[in-house]
């Protein structure tokens, strides 16, 4: 039997007021679909640690799953424990565990220094209460020193107890197909949700990609530049590609989607409806 796949929305902590009503806009409309939950991150050397905490919490108020963001970065033990105990003490049941990025200029990392050692010691304080989601990178993570050595950081988290994953966006299906047919091969069996970007602003795109290591396809890259300030026929063609990119998926035999909505509904939105979802 074939279980239906699982749909959530990745969120950033608003900054001011008017980004936490815009939010609040873009959860009502995204919350329409019935999303397994909504994430929020944390940023670098947890600079949003209050941010997450009150978007979390307020995400949980209104009756849908929440799931923060956990990085190693800049993190001590005691800090992590007082973050999962606030979050278990408020019914959060899923964490999304990660090495996260290092802010330039940071010399001390933490007390942890990679996800496997923070998803040992989610595992260690509370068991089985939280599920946790780890990071995955189909085309590589940008500072890993090889594709086997990106494989096995991989392995290592899913075998310290992680539950699922999900991956850096990506636009090529083959990456994602190639990336669990090997760690299938390794014998991790856990279910690993691919990451969305819809495309919406090429320059912002191109920085993103360009930071963590996703590869824009080189037709794609020169279509939407030849397009400059076209941003009408940037977003059309964007909304084709990454529809098509999630019907592959799906039909590929993918377990669900997880968006990074850039805390907007419009194109996610779209995208749902074309799928017919």
């Amino acid at each position: 039997m074939s279980i239906a796949p699982t749909y959530s929305f990745e969120f950033f902590p608003p900054k001011t007021p008017e980004g936490v009503e815009k939010l609040r806009n873009t959860r009502r409309q995204l919350g329409q679909f019935k999303p397994q939950f909504f994430s929020v991150t944390f940023g670098a050397g947890g600079t949003t640690q209050q941010g997450t905490i009150d978007t979390v919490l307020e995400i949980r108020g209104e009756g849908f799953e929440a799931a923060p963001h956990l990085s190693c970065v800049g993190s001590t033990k005691q800090n992590v424990a007082g973050l999962l105990q606030l979050y278990r003490d408020q019914g959060i049941r899923r964490i999304v565990a990660l090495r996260g990025d290092i802010p330039s200029g940071m010399v001390e990392v933490g007390e942890f220094r990679y996800a496997n050692e923070l998803v040992e010691f989610i595992r260690a304080e509370h068991g089985d209460w939280f599920h946790i989601e780890v990071a995955a990178y189909p085309e590589y993570h940008p500072q890993a020193r090889s594709a086997q050595d990106d494989l096995a950081n991989f392995v290592r988290k899913a075998r310290a107890g992680a539950d699922s994953a999900i991956t850096q966006y990506f636009f090529n299906p083959d990456a994602y197909f190639a990336f669990v047919d090997e760690i299938r091969a390794r014998g991790v069996d856990i279910p690993v949700v691919p990451g969305i970007m819809p495309i919406n602003n090429f320059s912002q795109l191109a920085r993103f990609s360009d930071t963590c290591g996703a590869e824009i396809p080189r037709w794609l890259r020169l279509k939407l530049q030849s397009y400059g300030d076209d941003s009408a026929s940037i977003k059309a063609l964007g909304l084709d590609v990454v529809t098509d990119l999630c019907r592959k998926l799906l039909d590929g035999g993918a377990p669900g989607l997880h968006f990074y909505t850039l805390n907007a509904a419009g194109n996610v939105s779209t995208i749902w409806q074309r799928l017919g979802l």
